[in-house]
């Protein structure tokens, strides 16, 4: 499985899985110079390091857990983002699947833990997924909702290799529902969208979104961010 840590340098919480050949424990590290997700920063527009482990099965099952600092406002004393997350994946005909539930944990001065179900059918370079908020202990505010499905994050991948290794990654995305704004303090929904190219674990990516309010101070939201990494997988 591809390890979480790709949200820092490509298209934000896409767990692209392939098809599991035995079973298998991996762990990944990674280091960037900003947290995107969603086309969103998470880290105040700083540094951000992670990790994580997951395990897959032969059947296609897989299970794992990532956990990354996160911070979103100027004067926030860092804190930290860990996620859990199980599903299955596989292939049938030529076409690609992954279902799964990924449940994001955070501080307990946040208390805006959430739950999404997420599924994506990929056929060459092209991967259509969609997540879907499943849970939360957020507070709704006046007149939001945070009830199942309604708010879902939509999206189209496309993935290429363009020569000596380098990978050549397109994405745009939409997100759509109260539990956006609430989260992330951006006004209404938004779509996002991004190119990246990436070899040996290094990665670049150009990032931006179609708001047209910069959200909270500092954060930056409507404009071009650039993105470097690193990232490191290895069997356990």
């Amino acid at each position: 499985m591809n390890s979480r840590i790709l949200s820092l340098a490509a298209a934000g919480l896409l767990l692209s899985t392939g098809t599991a050949q035995a079973n298998e424990w991996t762990a990944n590290i990674a280091a960037s110079n900003n947290y995107i997700w969603r086309g969103l920063t998470q880290s105040v527009n700083e540094v951000a390091v992670s990790g994580g482990i997951d395990f897959t099965a032969d059947n296609g099952f897989y299970a794992g857990t990532w956990v990354s600092n996160v911070s979103y406002a100027a004067d926030d004393v860092y804190s930290y983002e860990h996620d859990l997350y199980a599903g299955f994946s596989g292939e049938a005909g030529g076409i690609s699947y992954d279902l799964g539930y990924l449940y994001f944990n955070y501080d307990e001065e946040a208390e805006f833990d959430f739950g999404e179900v997420y599924g994506s059918i990929g056929f060459n370079a092209f991967t259509l997924g969609i997540n879907i908020l499943a849970n939360t202990e957020a507070e709704e505010g006046l007149g939001q909702d945070f009830g199942f499905g309604k708010t879902t994050y939509t999206y189209a991948d496309y993935a290429t290799e363009i020569g000596n290794g380098v990978e050549l990654g397109l994405h745009v995305g939409f997100h759509q529902g109260d539990f956006s704004e609430a989260f992330n303090g951006v006004p209404g929904d938004y779509a996002d969208y991004n190119v990246s190219l990436s070899k040996d674990g290094f990665s670049f990516m150009i990032t931006s979104t179609d708001l047209d309010d910069a959200g909270p101070d500092a954060l930056d939201n409507d404009e071009v961010k650039f993105v470097v990494g690193y990232a490191l997988d290895f069997a356990l």
